[in-house]
């Protein structure tokens, strides 16, 4: 239906008057009337006119419930299309599983301080991060990579080092004392593992070589089997840093950090909405006061 008949009729029906109404929106009362009679000719007799009096019908009611919907809906699409509240409305994040862990709760800190947010977050592996900004089911994405895609702009967001990690009160000085040991395998166990390893015990004969004592698909859990003395394993800090019992594993040190740079992404046809501004820089901030990784 016409806007202007409804903000025609919405304003009648607070007015009560034809003439209250062309004075506030800058109409005759001729137009007026013929807004009114254009609806009335659609939905029936809307008005109930009495001498200095008008009254609604049933469905003249049920028309200005209709007419404040759309209100609301006007409103809410003009400050989605503005931006202007960067404390209400959702924030969607998808990102792969170690450092979703470490940054989700972080999310959750900035949701208490701001009730209107609401945080949306997936776990998913790489192409799955890739594939949903570009559907825009998500507004970021992180990944392990720098994408090609001209429809995707990305950014340096944080490092993740890889960690070996062996059961607490585990030595490990050789290649041998992983062979005892055993691997805990996960998704991208042995690509982490033979990049970490290669550098910590130069001319290996690679982690396929090794015992496979485990697998688990699920980030939270890799160190589970770790943590009961089943075997070792490589992950990046972050995940570590989100097991519950820190005090069962322990990382060997391996000198110089290998280290995954972690890329935000977005659409780059559009700038991200406030609401996702302020959530990055929140999470930046939050990762700089948390100084590196330990």
């Amino acid at each position: 239906m016409n806007p202007q008949w409804l903000r025609s009729f919405a304003a009648l029906a607070e007015l009560g008057s034809f003439t209250r109404t062309a004075d506030r929106l800058g109409l005759t009362q001729a137009a007026v009337s013929q807004h009114v009679r254009h609806l009335e000719d659609r939905m029936g007799p809307l008005l109930i006119r009495r001498p200095r009096q008008l009254a609604l019908t049933p469905a003249g009611e049920a028309l200005l419930d209709y007419c404040r919907a759309v209100d609301q809906a006007d409103k809410r699409l003009r400050i989605r299309l503005s931006d202007a509240d960067a404390a209400s409305g959702e924030i969607s994040l998808i990102s792969p599983g170690s450092v979703g862990l470490f940054l989700y709760p972080m999310l959750l800190d900035l949701q208490e301080a701001n009730r209107g947010l609401t945080v949306r977050h997936r776990f998913a592996p790489d192409p799955e991060v890739l594939e949903a900004v570009l559907q825009n089911r998500f507004e970021l994405g992180l990944l392990t990579f720098k994408p090609e895609d001209p429809r995707i702009a990305a950014a340096p967001f944080t490092e993740e080092p890889l960690e070996l990690v062996v059961p607490a009160g585990q030595e490990v000085k050789g290649w041998s004392d992983l062979e005892r040991l055993g691997f805990i395998d996960h998704p991208d166990g042995q690509a982490m593992a033979g990049r970490l390893l290669g550098r910590r015990f130069p001319g290996n004969p690679g982690v396929r070589a090794l015992p496979c004592h485990g697998f688990s698909n699920q980030v939270g859990l890799i160190l589970e089997p770790v943590a009961r003395g089943l075997g070792f394993t490589v992950v990046p800090r972050y995940a570590r840093q989100a097991f519950a019992r820190a005090e069962a594993v322990r990382v060997v040190e391996c000198g110089s950090p290998v280290c995954d740079t972690i890329w935000l992404i977005h659409r780059s046809e559009w700038p991200l909405s406030s609401r996702a501004l302020r959530a990055v820089s929140h999470l930046r901030d939050r990762i700089a006061a948390a100084g590196p990784a330990s």
